[in-house]
Protein backbone atom coordinates (compact mmCIF):
# COMPACT_ATOMS: atom_id res chain seq x y z
CA UNK A 1 0.00 0.00 0.00
CA UNK A 2 1.52 3.45 -0.97
CA UNK A 3 0.71 6.94 -0.17
CA UNK A 4 -1.72 8.08 -2.81
CA UNK A 5 0.13 10.98 -5.55
CA UNK A 6 -2.73 13.47 -4.46
CA UNK A 7 -1.82 12.83 -0.91
CA UNK A 8 -5.30 11.05 -0.10
CA UNK A 9 -5.65 7.95 1.88
CA UNK A 10 -6.97 4.99 0.03
CA UNK A 11 -8.24 3.79 2.97
CA UNK A 12 -10.59 6.10 4.31
CA UNK A 13 -11.05 8.25 1.51
CA UNK A 14 -9.50 11.71 3.17
CA UNK A 15 -6.75 13.73 2.51
CA UNK A 16 -4.17 13.74 5.23
CA UNK A 17 -4.92 17.93 5.89
CA UNK A 18 -9.06 17.09 5.18
CA UNK A 19 -10.89 19.24 7.66
CA UNK A 20 -12.01 17.51 10.74
CA UNK A 21 -14.84 18.10 13.13
CA UNK A 22 -15.37 15.55 16.03
CA UNK A 23 -19.05 15.52 17.65
CA UNK A 24 -18.91 14.82 21.14
CA UNK A 25 -21.72 13.90 24.22
CA UNK A 26 -22.61 11.32 27.05
CA UNK A 27 -24.38 12.04 30.00
CA UNK A 28 -24.45 14.96 32.62
CA UNK A 29 -21.09 14.09 34.64
CA UNK A 30 -19.36 11.95 32.35
CA UNK A 31 -16.67 14.52 31.27
CA UNK A 32 -17.84 16.19 28.50
CA UNK A 33 -16.22 19.63 29.12
CA UNK A 34 -12.91 17.87 30.32
CA UNK A 35 -13.11 16.46 27.12
CA UNK A 36 -13.77 19.61 24.80
CA UNK A 37 -10.86 21.32 26.79
CA UNK A 38 -7.93 18.54 26.33
CA UNK A 39 -9.44 19.06 22.79
CA UNK A 40 -7.96 22.63 22.29
CA UNK A 41 -4.90 21.74 23.43
CA UNK A 42 -4.61 20.11 20.98
CA UNK A 43 -5.32 22.75 18.47
CA UNK A 44 -8.88 21.96 18.07
CA UNK A 45 -11.47 24.69 18.55
CA UNK A 46 -14.48 23.79 20.74
CA UNK A 47 -17.83 24.77 21.02
CA UNK A 48 -19.98 23.64 23.54
CA UNK A 49 -24.04 23.26 23.94
CA UNK A 50 -24.41 23.55 19.75
CA UNK A 51 -27.13 23.74 18.70
CA UNK A 52 -27.36 20.77 15.96
CA UNK A 53 -29.71 23.16 13.48
CA UNK A 54 -26.52 25.58 13.25
CA UNK A 55 -23.82 22.67 12.35
CA UNK A 56 -24.75 22.35 8.92
CA UNK A 57 -24.66 26.29 8.54
CA UNK A 58 -21.18 25.69 10.04
CA UNK A 59 -19.80 23.47 8.22
CA UNK A 60 -20.67 25.06 4.59
CA UNK A 61 -17.69 27.17 5.19
CA UNK A 62 -14.03 25.70 5.26
CA UNK A 63 -13.09 25.18 8.63
CA UNK A 64 -9.58 27.09 9.63
CA UNK A 65 -8.83 24.25 12.09
CA UNK A 66 -10.00 21.20 13.05
CA UNK A 67 -13.37 21.65 15.05
CA UNK A 68 -14.85 19.68 18.20
CA UNK A 69 -18.73 20.58 19.37
CA UNK A 70 -20.07 19.52 22.42
CA UNK A 71 -23.92 18.13 21.71
CA UNK A 72 -25.73 18.70 25.30
CA UNK A 73 -29.29 17.19 26.18
CA UNK A 74 -29.99 20.39 27.44
CA UNK A 75 -29.66 22.27 23.95
CA UNK A 76 -33.30 23.86 23.25
CA UNK A 77 -33.49 22.36 19.33
CA UNK A 78 -31.99 18.74 21.44
CA UNK A 79 -33.98 15.54 19.98
CA UNK A 80 -31.97 12.18 19.27
CA UNK A 81 -33.68 11.94 15.77
CA UNK A 82 -32.18 15.00 14.46
CA UNK A 83 -28.62 14.96 15.91
CA UNK A 84 -28.59 11.17 14.21
CA UNK A 85 -29.61 12.73 11.13
CA UNK A 86 -27.10 15.53 11.36
CA UNK A 87 -24.17 12.60 11.90
CA UNK A 88 -25.39 11.07 9.25
CA UNK A 89 -25.07 13.99 7.11
CA UNK A 90 -21.47 14.76 8.28
CA UNK A 91 -20.55 11.41 8.10
CA UNK A 92 -21.61 11.61 4.30
CA UNK A 93 -19.74 15.01 3.28
CA UNK A 94 -16.86 14.32 0.86
CA UNK A 95 -13.34 15.72 2.36
CA UNK A 96 -14.93 16.01 5.93
CA UNK A 97 -12.97 13.65 8.31
CA UNK A 98 -15.30 13.41 10.90
CA UNK A 99 -16.11 10.90 14.24
CA UNK A 100 -18.96 10.81 16.98
CA UNK A 101 -17.20 10.50 19.98
CA UNK A 102 -19.72 9.13 22.86
CA UNK A 103 -18.75 9.17 26.77
CA UNK A 104 -19.85 6.53 28.36
CA UNK A 105 -20.26 6.50 32.25
CA UNK A 106 -22.28 3.93 34.79
CA UNK A 107 -25.37 5.05 36.18
CA UNK A 108 -24.11 4.69 39.62
CA UNK A 109 -21.25 6.74 39.43
CA UNK A 110 -22.82 9.32 37.26
CA UNK A 111 -25.30 9.40 40.73
CA UNK A 112 -22.16 9.56 42.81
CA UNK A 113 -20.70 12.61 40.81
CA UNK A 114 -23.53 14.51 41.28
CA UNK A 115 -23.63 13.83 44.64
CA UNK A 116 -20.31 14.83 45.07
CA UNK A 117 -20.94 18.09 43.83
CA UNK A 118 -24.25 18.65 45.62
CA UNK A 119 -25.06 19.51 41.95
CA UNK A 120 -29.28 18.59 40.33
CA UNK A 121 -29.80 16.74 37.52
CA UNK A 122 -30.41 19.31 34.59
CA UNK A 123 -32.88 17.14 32.89
CA UNK A 124 -35.03 16.58 35.80
CA UNK A 125 -33.51 19.33 38.29
CA UNK A 126 -37.18 18.69 40.77
CA UNK A 127 -36.53 14.95 41.13
CA UNK A 128 -34.09 12.84 42.65
CA UNK A 129 -30.68 12.97 40.83
CA UNK A 130 -31.39 8.78 39.92
CA UNK A 131 -34.48 10.20 37.74
CA UNK A 132 -32.47 12.47 35.43
CA UNK A 133 -29.85 10.36 35.23
CA UNK A 134 -32.02 7.16 33.92
CA UNK A 135 -33.79 9.55 31.66
CA UNK A 136 -30.61 11.19 29.82
CA UNK A 137 -29.59 7.54 29.25
CA UNK A 138 -32.46 5.96 28.04
CA UNK A 139 -32.54 9.40 25.71
CA UNK A 140 -28.73 8.89 24.59
CA UNK A 141 -29.09 5.25 24.05
CA UNK A 142 -28.94 5.49 20.22
CA UNK A 143 -26.43 8.01 19.72
CA UNK A 144 -24.07 5.32 22.06
CA UNK A 145 -24.66 2.67 19.66
CA UNK A 146 -23.85 4.80 16.68
CA UNK A 147 -20.48 6.30 18.04
CA UNK A 148 -17.24 5.66 16.09
CA UNK A 149 -15.43 6.01 19.39
CA UNK A 150 -16.47 4.86 22.60
CA UNK A 151 -14.99 6.15 25.65
CA UNK A 152 -15.62 4.53 29.32
CA UNK A 153 -15.04 7.50 31.83
CA UNK A 154 -16.21 5.43 34.92
CA UNK A 155 -12.70 5.21 36.10
CA UNK A 156 -11.37 8.32 34.84
CA UNK A 157 -10.07 11.16 36.80
CA UNK A 158 -10.53 14.37 34.63
CA UNK A 159 -6.73 14.17 34.58
CA UNK A 160 -7.13 10.53 32.75
CA UNK A 161 -9.31 12.18 30.64
CA UNK A 162 -7.23 14.29 29.27
CA UNK A 163 -4.86 12.27 28.97
CA UNK A 164 -6.83 10.00 26.66
CA UNK A 165 -8.14 12.43 24.69
CA UNK A 166 -4.64 13.52 24.13
CA UNK A 167 -3.41 10.03 23.28
CA UNK A 168 -6.76 9.52 20.75
CA UNK A 169 -6.75 13.00 18.86
CA UNK A 170 -3.48 14.69 18.85
CA UNK A 171 -2.16 13.66 15.38
CA UNK A 172 0.69 15.82 15.65
CA UNK A 173 1.96 13.96 18.72
CA UNK A 174 3.14 10.68 20.28
CA UNK A 175 0.07 9.05 20.74
CA UNK A 176 -0.21 7.25 17.25
CA UNK A 177 -2.92 5.12 16.15
CA UNK A 178 -5.80 3.63 18.23
CA UNK A 179 -7.04 0.56 16.95
CA UNK A 180 -10.54 -0.39 18.23
CA UNK A 181 -11.49 -4.82 17.82
CA UNK A 182 -15.04 -4.97 18.15
CA UNK A 183 -17.79 -8.19 18.30
CA UNK A 184 -21.36 -8.03 16.99
CA UNK A 185 -24.00 -9.92 15.84
CA UNK A 186 -25.12 -10.11 12.04
CA UNK A 187 -28.65 -10.58 12.66
CA UNK A 188 -28.35 -7.34 14.23
CA UNK A 189 -26.28 -5.51 11.29
CA UNK A 190 -22.95 -3.95 10.64
CA UNK A 191 -21.06 -1.81 13.28
CA UNK A 192 -20.76 1.98 12.28
CA UNK A 193 -17.74 2.96 10.71
CA UNK A 194 -15.56 -0.44 10.62
CA UNK A 195 -12.87 -0.83 8.70
CA UNK A 196 -12.37 -4.56 8.46
CA UNK A 197 -15.00 -7.01 9.45
CA UNK A 198 -14.35 -10.73 9.96
CA UNK A 199 -17.25 -13.51 9.64
CA UNK A 200 -16.89 -16.01 12.39
CA UNK A 201 -19.59 -18.06 11.79
CA UNK A 202 -17.98 -20.68 10.41
CA UNK A 203 -16.46 -21.66 14.16
CA UNK A 204 -18.29 -24.44 16.16
CA UNK A 205 -20.49 -22.54 17.96
CA UNK A 206 -20.51 -22.97 22.25
CA UNK A 207 -24.21 -21.88 22.38
CA UNK A 208 -24.93 -25.25 21.33
CA UNK A 209 -23.50 -26.65 24.09
CA UNK A 210 -25.47 -26.97 27.53
CA UNK A 211 -22.37 -25.96 29.84
CA UNK A 212 -21.55 -23.00 28.03
CA UNK A 213 -24.27 -21.80 26.20
CA UNK A 214 -24.92 -19.41 29.67
CA UNK A 215 -21.72 -18.05 29.09
CA UNK A 216 -20.36 -15.35 26.99
CA UNK A 217 -16.87 -15.19 25.27
CA UNK A 218 -15.11 -13.60 27.72
CA UNK A 219 -14.87 -16.94 29.64
CA UNK A 220 -11.95 -19.04 29.67
CA UNK A 221 -14.08 -22.39 28.91
CA UNK A 222 -15.91 -20.43 26.03
CA UNK A 223 -12.59 -18.78 24.37
CA UNK A 224 -11.29 -22.56 24.84
CA UNK A 225 -13.97 -24.41 23.36
CA UNK A 226 -13.57 -21.67 20.25
CA UNK A 227 -9.73 -22.05 20.07
CA UNK A 228 -10.41 -25.84 19.86
CA UNK A 229 -11.80 -25.64 16.56
CA UNK A 230 -9.38 -27.09 14.50
CA UNK A 231 -10.06 -24.55 11.89
CA UNK A 232 -9.84 -21.55 14.33
CA UNK A 233 -5.64 -21.67 14.68
CA UNK A 234 -5.24 -21.20 10.49
CA UNK A 235 -8.01 -18.49 10.66
CA UNK A 236 -6.60 -16.26 14.02
CA UNK A 237 -3.15 -16.68 12.19
CA UNK A 238 -3.70 -15.42 8.81
CA UNK A 239 -6.18 -12.82 10.43
CA UNK A 240 -2.97 -11.18 12.70
CA UNK A 241 -0.76 -11.73 10.21
CA UNK A 242 -2.64 -9.82 7.78
CA UNK A 243 -4.04 -7.13 10.37
CA UNK A 244 0.15 -6.20 11.73
CA UNK A 245 0.90 -5.92 7.74
CA UNK A 246 -1.81 -3.88 7.14
CA UNK A 247 -1.82 -1.40 10.12
CA UNK A 248 1.93 0.22 10.12
CA UNK A 249 0.71 1.00 6.44
CA UNK A 250 -2.97 2.93 7.86
CA UNK A 251 -1.06 4.65 10.10
CA UNK A 252 1.41 5.88 7.50
CA UNK A 253 -1.68 7.07 5.61
CA UNK A 254 -2.75 9.32 8.58
CA UNK A 255 -5.48 7.57 9.80
CA UNK A 256 -5.88 8.20 13.40
CA UNK A 257 -8.63 5.58 14.47
CA UNK A 258 -9.19 2.23 13.01
CA UNK A 259 -11.97 -0.73 13.55
CA UNK A 260 -11.46 -4.28 13.36
CA UNK A 261 -15.06 -6.07 13.61
CA UNK A 262 -15.54 -9.80 14.29
CA UNK A 263 -19.40 -11.18 13.54
CA UNK A 264 -21.52 -14.37 14.61
CA UNK A 265 -24.32 -15.27 15.08
CA UNK A 266 -25.77 -13.65 18.52
CA UNK A 267 -22.22 -12.28 18.75
CA UNK A 268 -21.72 -13.31 22.38
CA UNK A 269 -19.46 -16.62 21.99
CA UNK A 270 -16.93 -17.04 18.76
CA UNK A 271 -17.04 -13.22 17.27
CA UNK A 272 -16.03 -12.13 21.61
CA UNK A 273 -13.43 -14.84 22.04
CA UNK A 274 -11.92 -13.80 18.40
CA UNK A 275 -11.81 -10.21 19.49
CA UNK A 276 -10.43 -10.88 22.82
CA UNK A 277 -7.77 -12.79 21.29
CA UNK A 278 -6.91 -10.13 19.03
CA UNK A 279 -6.83 -7.41 21.67
CA UNK A 280 -4.22 -9.72 23.75
CA UNK A 281 -2.10 -10.15 20.69
CA UNK A 282 -2.13 -6.46 19.82
CA UNK A 283 -1.86 -5.31 23.13
CA UNK A 284 1.84 -6.79 23.29
CA UNK A 285 2.80 -4.63 20.56
CA UNK A 286 3.02 -1.00 19.74
CA UNK A 287 -0.36 -0.32 18.86
CA UNK A 288 -2.98 1.20 21.22
CA UNK A 289 -5.72 -1.43 21.46
CA UNK A 290 -9.25 -0.90 22.87
CA UNK A 291 -12.38 -3.45 22.39
CA UNK A 292 -16.18 -3.38 22.65
CA UNK A 293 -18.81 -6.17 22.35
CA UNK A 294 -21.83 -4.41 21.33
CA UNK A 295 -24.15 -7.15 21.87
CA UNK A 296 -22.83 -7.62 25.06
CA UNK A 297 -23.33 -3.85 26.08
CA UNK A 298 -26.63 -3.97 24.78
CA UNK A 299 -27.43 -6.52 26.98
CA UNK A 300 -26.15 -4.93 29.65
CA UNK A 301 -28.44 -1.80 28.54
CA UNK A 302 -31.52 -4.02 29.49
CA UNK A 303 -30.55 -4.60 32.96
CA UNK A 304 -31.94 -2.17 35.51
CA UNK A 305 -30.35 1.31 34.99
CA UNK A 306 -29.34 1.69 38.57
CA UNK A 307 -27.79 -1.44 40.18
CA UNK A 308 -24.41 -2.96 41.85
CA UNK A 309 -22.41 -0.37 40.56
CA UNK A 310 -23.76 2.28 42.48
Amino acid sequence: MSKASDNTSQDDGFPQDAERLILITGPAGSGRSTALKALEDVGFEAIDNMPSSLVPRLVRSPLPRPLALGIDTRNRDFSVNSVLTLVEMLAGLPGLDFELVYLDCAPGTLIRRFSETRRRHPLRPDAPVRDGVELELNLLAPMRQRADVLIDTNAMTPHDLRAEIHKLFDRDGQGGMHVQIQSFSFKRGLPAAVDMVFDCRFLQNPHWNPDLRAFDGRDPKVAAFVASDPRFGPFFERVLGMVESLLPEFAHEGKSHLTIAFGCTGGRHRSVATAEKLVESLAQTKWRVSKRHRELERVSALLPKVGKDE
